[in-house]
């Protein structure tokens, strides 16, 4: 893959942006877990109270997870559609989910401007438009539902681009965009100015509820706290009870120049299931760049991941035939919710004042921010008239059966143990290629990265029980389960697993140690 892999926010602000590691016990009255847009939203929050917090970081920077890896749509409105919601919670929800992300980008706009933060934030109109003709059913059962609802937007014959006849597209109006990795690195420095405390390079490892509660790390550190988040896209926590109304997705982004008339300012998205999104960019070089997303999958389950960049690549050449070489090409990973609004507040199944933030539904940074909102309130005792409407234990009836279809694909991956090795001769694995092999009742993950390294390790998730699979487009392991995923070497990058994959010698397996 010529193109780099690594997302285009980081060419703009390539410095670290780190803190120091934690060394020694501490205390705090909230530990928050998880540096990206949701855990730093809550601490700013929190901090500008003059609550003392810290927050715990797994990576060496800031932006390397996944708000670094988004296109950064500020969008109030949501991504599984209005329509859909008032199916399952009804018109007052729907009403509520607009006004709730509304106000988180209402929020964003302001700690921009109070805090000084130069993260290219712009207002912006968003579009959805018909993929096809079935698309614009989806385009008229949309409109009645903002109609009676009721949510601004008004009916165009087409979109804005050049020469380009893709419509009708319903227009929302005030939506917005800015460069993630910048407002994140400002927040950050807010959160400092406000006397909270940010530890890179510390991964907590689980929680303990004693007398007291506290965050162990992986070091065997521990933060004793009054209150404890969790906002690592997935909770380290996580059981059965969360694991069944979230379901993990790999989405796909490539970026590239585009001619700057071509690019008219604005949030595209269609109706196809997995939809495509776009949105412009200007960088710091003064380069106009189209950043296209889609092709989602289920995480582990896809045979060949790297042609879903191909894919975005011929859908958008088609409708940008002046698109120019892909620059970038990078995938993240989103956790979908029952009804598409994510779980936010105190995660009733870990004990008193242990609170979440996951399923963020494709809306990572409106949900995120948000999380600020509604967990400062909850931590403070203050009423939030959105608790109720991103309570983790909600279960909407109307969506059992999307509950149960989730969670019979993820049962299913179980039947992984039974299964032999994969196809293949293990001893003469090429560059970038990874195999499972059985050995008696377990197996084993072998791969040959591209730069020749061999890792053997046990295929076994440790989170709970998973067969990962082989990812030749990241050389990663992922976890088709719940969505955990590992670098070749085994080493545990996105939960909710938070140890590595374990090392295995290689007299375990004699047809390697003998070639």
């Amino acid at each position: 893959m010529s193109a780099s892999t690594r997302p285009l926010w980081r060419d703009d602000l390539p410095q670290p942006s780190g803190g120091r590691e934690l060394q020694e016990d501490r205390s705090c009255d909230v530990c928050i877990v998880g540096g990206g847009i949701a855990g730093l939203s809550v601490a700013y929050c929190l901090t500008r109270e003059g609550r003392e917090v810290i927050v715990l970081e797994a990576q060496n920077e800031i932006g390397l997870g996944e708000t670094g890896a988004t296109t950064a749509h500020l969008a109030s409105v949501i991504d599984d559609r209005f329509a859909r919601l008032e199916s399952i919670r009804g018109l007052p929800v729907v009403r509520a989910a607009h006004q709730s992300h509304a106000a988180a980008i209402d929020f964003i706009e302001e700690t921009v401007f109070r805090e000084m933060i130069d993260c290219d934030f712009k207002r912006v109109d968003g579009y959805l438009f018909a993929a096809d003709e079935s698309g614009k059913k989806i385009l008229d059962e949309e409109a009645r539902v903002c109609q009676e609802a009721p949510i601004r937007f008004e009916w165009v014959d087409r979109l804005p681009w050049n020469d380009i006849e893709l419509g009708p597209a319903l227009r929302f109006p005030n939506q917005a965009q800015f460069q993630p990795r910048k407002y994140l690195i400002g927040l950050a420095a807010a959160v400092r100015r406000h006397g909270g405390e940010i530890m890179t390079r510390t991964r907590a490892d689980h929680l303990e509820n004693r007398d007291k509660f506290r965050v162990v790390t992986s070091t065997g550190k521990t933060i004793e706290a009054k209150s404890i988040v969790l906002a690592t896209n997935t909770p380290i926590n996580s059981g059965v009870g969360i694991n069944a109304k979230i379901a993990s997705y790999n989405t796909y982004f490539i970026a590239a120049e585009i001619p700057a008339e071509d690019a008219p300012a604005g949030l595209y998205w269609d109706t196809e299931d997995p939809y495509h999104f776009i949105r412009f960019h200007r960088d710091d070089q003064g380069h106009t760049l189209a950043i296209i997303g889609g092709e989602d999958h289920k995480t582990g389950q896809a045979r060949h991941p790297g042609e879903r960049y191909d894919r975005l690549e011929a859908w958008a050449r088609v409708r940008f035939p002046r698109l120019g070489t892909v620059r970038h090409r990078w995938d993240g990973q989103v956790f979908e919710t029952l009804d598409g609004l994510g779980l936010i507040g105190p995660d009733k199944g870990a004990g008193q004042n242990v609170y979440i933030v996951t399923g963020d539904s494709g809306m990572g940074m409106t949900h995120g921010t948000l999380s600020g909102l509604l967990l400062s309130d909850a931590i403070a005792g203050r009423v939030n008239k959105w608790a109720d409407l991103y309570d983790p234990s909600r279960l909407p009836i109307v969506a059992t059966g999307t509950l149960l279809k989730e969670n019979a694909n993820m049962a299913s991956q179980y039947l992984d143990w039974l299964t032999g090795s994969d196809a293949g001769d293990a001893t003469t694995l090429k560059p970038g290629e990874g195999m499972i092999i059985r050995k008696g009742l377990s197996k084993v993950a072998l791969c040959c990265t591209g730069t020749n390294e061999t890792h053997l390790l046990s295929a076994i998730c440790p989170h709970m029980g998973g067969i990962v699979h082989w990812n030749a487009a990241d050389e990663t392991w992922d976890c088709p389960c719940h969505g955990s995923r590992f670098h070749a070497d085994g080493t545990v990058f996105h939960g909710p697993a938070t140890t590595d994959l374990k090392a295995v010698s290689l007299e375990t397996v004699p047809e390697l140690a003998s070639a």
